[in-house]
């Protein structure tokens, strides 16, 4: 029988690759590419760069905190000036040495050291070894190469033992002569910072910075350098940039969000056999987006947030403690309802739960999220309480954190 691969003009993927694309590079209108010019940062870059300079003269430089909403373009400043930071220390014999670690990948301080360790030898295997030895390797290449190193942790909030890795890492400068370990944290969690030990705080946040969320102005300008890479000339119209732009803007600042409204509206069109993205095809996509950008969201909430809405999930798919309010619809539940289930379910899992207290703190951030409604109750309910109702389909959300659950 002859094996050889036949590309014939009946092949089905023949004509979809001879038509033209009105894409020239696709991933440069991804959330994930990092542009050269990151316009409306230099500010921050300029503060992040400023922290980081001591590591290039031989000093240890500060720990620098930085947060803010998803889309701020915190995690692509911070890339920047690292790959900025080992550039120059390569090409002018500097003793500095940056490293990214994604803790949403690597969340406990066992596998963010093994990352760390992963940059520095290769083609070694560290699997196994105990945490104390990975620890003491990773002083010793320090000590031995006279290296002042930055790791930057990125969704730092991920790592679930955060307060022993951090008092580790800036401990250890008390042990190192010739060189230090330095720490940049980003975290998408605007509240991070006071959930922290004392000790842990006092020890990381040297220097804080709050990235704000872009206007619909900035937005514009920066789908308009994307669209020039990403894009065929003249392919998306001015309206459907100034529409991405605008929904962006009114829902969170978010800049990928912007980025993705103009992805997947830029795939519409070409999909009908469209010349042109017009705002017809951005109106399109919103749904499609705002359901991805939502459930990605959802992925990288801290462990007590995701337990709080998981709960609020739970109730809602189940038909737990539901109640219709005039005014509010179906669906909706008693904010100690809420706090009842999330024991349970913390109490399973073998995790921490938080006071009332917390819980309402968790319960503010997740409506400033979108993620759910509350009001308070008024007349015809007994006492006073919140009420809550998720502003998404309780089965998706639901699914979604119970796969986030199991990877735990």
């Amino acid at each position: 029988m002859d094996h050889t691969l036949n590309y014939n003009a009946n092949n089905i993927f023949s004509g979809l690759l001879q038509k033209p694309s009105l894409f020239k590079d696709r991933n440069a209108i991804t959330p994930h590419f990092t542009p050269s010019n990151l316009p409306f940062r230099e500010k921050q870059i300029s503060e992040i760069s400023f922290s980081l300079r001591s590591a290039l003269q031989g000093k240890k430089s500060d720990n620098i905190f930085i947060y803010g909403k998803v889309g701020t373009g915190k995690t692509s400043c911070a890339k920047f000036v690292l790959q900025q930071c080992q550039d120059f220390s390569m090409q002018n014999n500097a003793p500095a040495e940056t490293v990214y670690v994604n803790c949403r990948t690597y969340n406990s301080k066992y596998k963010v050291l093994q990352s760390v360790l992963r940059n520095f030898f290769p083609e070694d295997n560290f699997m196994g070894f105990s945490a104390s030895f990975l620890f003491e390797k990773l002083l010793d290449y320090s000590e031995k190469n006279k290296k002042h190193l930055i790791v930057a942790l990125d969704e730092i909030d991920k790592v679930k033992d955060l307060d022993d890795l951090v008092y580790s890492l800036t401990r250890a400068n008390d042990e190192l002569q010739n060189s230090s370990i330095s720490i940049l944290g980003i975290s998408n969690n605007l509240m991070f910072k006071d959930r922290l030990d004392s000790r842990t705080k006092s020890a990381l946040c040297e220097q804080e910075m709050v990235f704000p969320p872009y206007n619909a102005k900035e937005l514009k300008q920066i789908l308009g350098e994307r669209i020039l890479v990403a894009f065929q000339e003249n392919v998306v119209d001015a309206s459907a940039i100034n529409l991405a732009a605008a929904i962006a803007a009114q829902e969170s600042g978010d800049a990928r969000t912007a980025v993705m409204l103009l992805l997947r509206a830029g795939e519409l069109a070409e999909k009908s056999g469209s010349l042109k993205v017009t705002d017809l095809d951005i109106i399109k996509a919103k749904r499609k987006v705002e359901e991805e950008i939502i459930f990605s969201m959802i992925s990288t909430l801290p462990m007590q947030e995701q337990l709080v809405l998981f709960s609020v999930a739970s109730l809602s798919v189940n038909k737990k403690g539901v109640k219709r309010i005039t005014g509010m619809g179906e669906n909706i539940l008693f904010s100690g309802d809420v706090y009842e289930e999330y024991v349970r379910i913390a109490s399973s899992l073998k995790e921490s739960v938080v006071s009332a207290r917390w819980y309402r703190e968790y319960i503010s951030e997740l409506e400033t999220y979108g993620l759910i409604t509350t009001t308070q109750s008024g007349k015809g309910i007994r006492g006073s309480t919140r009420l809550i109702k998720l502003a998404y389909d309780a089965e998706k959300i639901f699914e979604t954190i119970k796969k986030e659950l199991m990877k735990e």
